[in-house]
């Protein structure tokens, strides 16, 4: 697999999100995905659990990004291509991470419906890297990307609202084994 034709990704980027978001990041621009991550499945309450794993997903996205050469230029309103698609995603999800932590703690549903869309950014940007590196540990990557997307969409579903023990572990796993994933393939330093 080379291109990003033949790779099916579940979107659910929340259109109200903030253009002009921005990641923390290291001096040399990568993103600092241990800091958000330190907390994914941690037992604190379903809302921060969600929280963290926005984080996670928005800064594998962000670091992701960074590895295909994807930047904010590349955004557009009515993106035409993958890359437009993934920097406006990624500026999207900015956003929607910028209100988890705007005062009061987010409502589970609304962090899980965080947390699914920063997994759908991520993957966006997994097809983008995938495209310019088809090498195993990237299709492995990609593959973790996606699986990660899947499992914030099921966590964050219409009938758990966030709120199902079992869906929550999952993606928790999922976005673990997403990253790890990610920093095989060299998209995360």
């Amino acid at each position: 697999m080379s291109g990003l034709e033949d790779v099916d990704v579940p979107m659910g980027v929340d259109m109200d999100a903030d253009p002009d978001g921005h990641a923390d990041a290291d001096p040399d621009g990568h993103a600092n995905v241990e800091a958000v991550t330190a907390t994914v499945g941690s037992a604190e309450a379903p809302s921060a659990a969600h929280s963290a794993r926005a984080r996670s997903a928005y800064e594998r996205a962000v670091a992701t990004c960074h590895h295909a050469g994807v930047g904010p230029h590349h955004a557009e309103v009515v993106p035409k291509d993958p890359t437009g698609r993934a920097a406006h995603a990624l500026q999207l999800a900015a956003r929607s991470i910028e209100s988890l932590g705007s005062g009061t703690p987010p409502d589970p549903a609304a962090a899980a419906r965080c947390a699914r869309n920063a997994a759908a950014t991520a993957a966006l940007a997994a097809q983008v890297a995938h495209a310019l590196d088809d090498s195993a540990p990237s299709h492995k990557a990609l593959r973790a990307a996606l699986t990660a997307s899947q499992a914030a969409a099921a966590a964050a579903g219409a009938r758990t609202a966030g709120r199902d023990a079992t869906l929550n572990a999952g993606a928790d796993d999922a976005e673990r084994l997403a990253l790890t994933a990610a920093r095989e393939a060299g998209w995360i330093h």
